[in-house]
Parts: structure tokens; C-alpha cells; sequence
């Protein structure tokens, strides 16, 4: 049997079409997946992203933990508040999962990780954790709903009260009476990720409602997380590629030399030999959408499709795809037995409702 949000009543309410994802009732829409999409980009939609597990880091070791648990180095974090986006890896640089690191007090650290990875990420924080004085605590007591769009911030902040969220610089955090409310997103639209107790999310998702926030389900989500060109953990990254490889470069922590960090050998190697593989966007004409798993020819080799959607924003086909490292700027995806010509270009495709390509 599925897991259930706080909000779960709230879907049914409202006619979400429930699904099961990573082993929970979530809704995929509730009515049109393009009016939620256009919503998030014109206006303001929410998101009941409660599934998502909430990770709190706790120890006199809290901060030297981390710098060894994750590829970007949370010593980079030096007010209270500020967040970090970043992965977990293993020995060989294998994307475990990616990430939120917030900063709250040298011994105090809250992680925000993927749903469909949370047994495997918390078995493996455990184990990472012998030898350092530090407690993980799961905090299934809260509920989260992300609110975004261009309007979304406003409105979050009327609705609570919550001037001081005024201010808030993008990756940071602050408290607001019981709720902790992020200035995140996975949409490429600005906006909150507010976490709260879950015996009060109803209210504030129907607070929202009232206020004009379209609520959207796990169809928009995903295409506006790809016109954005941010990678899905399970499809755009796994353990079986590493962030050089995955367009994620920018988040491993080099710098200090002597972080010894869990896959730090093994991403220091591969950038020796050079990474044979790159992450790239890819825009085709009208026509077949390319899904995940289709085959990319390019003058040096095959790749693969990791994600692919119709654009709502931009109106056509656009693509993550992992290809062999090399200087062209066009290649052809297979899709039902035929080649289709598709442009490369550099994500994001859509971002603070713009067009980038």
C-alpha cells in the first residue's frame, strides 16, 4: 500500500488523479498538466512535495561528517540559514543521491533528500557516520509544499506574515514560527520551499488555494524541472555516472586539496583521463516526443536520452541526453525507426519564465 501526505484528502478534494510514485499516493495533475505548468510560470502553483525525506545532522562532528559525506564541502556554509545543493557518492563517484545541505548552527545541518532513494541514502549515512559524533534524524514529522513562480514568493509571505522572508537571498533559509521556509525550487521559477508540521499543511495548502495558487501535480513538475535543465535522480544521474559526467561539475569541491571526501579519487582520475561523457540539451523540430532510453547518434559514437518532454513553454521536443565528449553541435535521436535531426544547446532551456535557447 502506498504512503499518504498529510495532504492526501486534499488531492482527492480537489480531483487530483492519483499515482503512485517512489512508493507514495501523489497527484500527477488535476486537470490539465499545461495549465499547471503555464501556471507555475506565469503566476504561482504548488507542489505537495511531502514524500521528499528530511534529514536532520546533529553532533559536536555535524560539520566534518558532511565534508566527508558530500562532493560539495558544507564549510562553505557560514550563515545560519544558507543552503548548499550538492551529492553523495560512492567509492567509484557514483551519484548515490543529489541533494539540499542548510546550514543552522555548527553542530545543526538539514538535508533534503530524494524520496525514491531514502532507505539507500539513510543506510548509507549511517554507515558513513562510525567514528564521527553526529545523530541523523529522519523528520517524518513534516510535511513540505513548494510554492513557485513569479508570484509565488508574494503571496507565501502575505499569507504568513512572514516579512522577515522578504529579504531571503536564493539559497537561504530562515524559521517563521514553526515553519521553516526556503527560498529553493525545482522549477526554474523563484518561489519557497516551505517545510511545516504536517498536522498544519492542510491549512496552509488551502490558505494557498484561496489566495490563487494553482495546485500542480507530478506531470508539470517534471517538464518544468527539464525546461529548466535540472537533472532527475534515477534518469538523468545515478550510481552509475558521476556529477563530471552529469553536467554537475560546478557542484564538486576541489578546493581544499586535502578534503578527503568519499569519491574524491575516483572523480580526481576521471578528470585526468578527461570524462568521456557529457550531459547536454538537445531541441528537435515538431514531432515525436524523445523519451527516456532512445538512442542519440553523434559523429563519434552512440548515446542515450535520459529525459524528454514537449515543451509547454517552448512549444517543441527538448532533451537531456548523455553523448560521448566531442565539439559538434548537432546530432540525430532515434525515435520509431526513424533519425530526427536535434540541435545541442546548453541547459537550462526555460528559466525565471524566459527562453534561453
Amino acid at each position: 500500500m502506498s504512503n499518504q501526505t498529510p495532504l492526501h484528502d486534499a488531492h482527492l478534494a480537489a480531483g487530483g488523479k492519483l499515482v503512485e510514485f517512489a512508493g507514495w499516493s501523489l497527484p500527477i495533475n488535476y486537470g490539465s498538466q499545461m495549465d499547471e505548468h503555464h501556471a507555475v510560470r506565469k503566476a504561482a502553483g504548488m507542489f505537495d512535495v511531502s514524500h521528499m525525506t528530511v534529514v536532520d545532522i546533529q553532533g559536536p562532528d555535524a560539520g566534518p561528517y558532511l565534508r566527508r559525506l558530500l562532493a560539495n564541502d558544507v564549510a562553505r556554509l557560514k550563515q545560519t540559514g544558507q543552503a548548499l545543493y550538492g551529492c553523495m557518492l560512492n567509492e567509484q563517484g557514483g551519484v548515490i543521491d543529489d541533494l539540499i545541505t542548510y546550514f543552522l548552527e555548527p553542530t545543526f545541518y538539514r538535508t533534503v533528500v530524494n524520496a525514491a532513494t531514502r532507505a539507500v541514502d539513510l543506510d548509507w549515512m549511517q554507515r558513513q557516520a562510525k567514528g564521527f559524533s553526529v545523530e541523523i534524524i529522519e523528520r517524518d514529522d513534516l510535511a513540505m509544499i513548494a510554492v513557485q513562480g513569479p508570484s509565488a514568493r508574494a503571496t507565501v509571505i502575505e499569507l504568513l506574515g512572514a516579512t522577515s522572508a522578504e529579504s531571503l537571498k536564493p539559497f537561504r533559509a530562515a524559521a517563521h514560527g514553526d515553519y521553516f521556509i526556503a527560498r529553493t525550487g525545482y522549477t526554474g521559477e523563484d518561489g519557497f520551499g516551505v517545510l511545516l508540521p504536517g498536522d498544519q499543511a492542510e491549512a496552509f495548502w488551502s490558505g494557498l488555494v484561496e489566495a490563487g495558487v494553482q495546485p500542480c501535480g507530478l506531470g508539470a513538475r517534471d517538464s518544468l524541472r527539464l525546461e529548466a535543465g535540472l537533472n532527475l535522480y534515477g534518469q538523468d544521474m545515478d550510481t552509475e555516472t558521476t556529477p563530471l559526467e552529469s553536467n554537475l561539475a560546478w557542484t564538486v569541491a576541489f578546493d581544499p586539496p586535502e578534503r578527503d571526501f568519499i569519491g574524491r579519487q575516483a572523480l580526481e582520475a576521471q578528470k585526468a583521463a578527461g570524462v568521456a561523457r557529457q550531459l547536454i540539451g538537445l531541441v528537435l523540430g515538431r514531432g515525436a516526443i524523445p523519451r527516456s532510453g532512445a538512442v542519440v547518434h553523434t559523429p563519434i559514437g552512440n548515446g542515450v536520452v535520459t529525459s524528454g518532454i514537449f515543451s509547454p513553454s517552448i512549444e517543441c521536443p527538448i532533451a537531456l541526453a548523455r553523448i560521448p565528449t566531442g565539439d559538434f553541435d548537432q546530432v540525430e535521436v532515434e525515435l520509431r525507426g526513424r533519425n530526427l535531426p536535434a540541435r545541442i544547446v546548453k541547459p537550462p532551456f526555460v528559466r525565471n519564465g524566459e527562453i534561453r535557447i
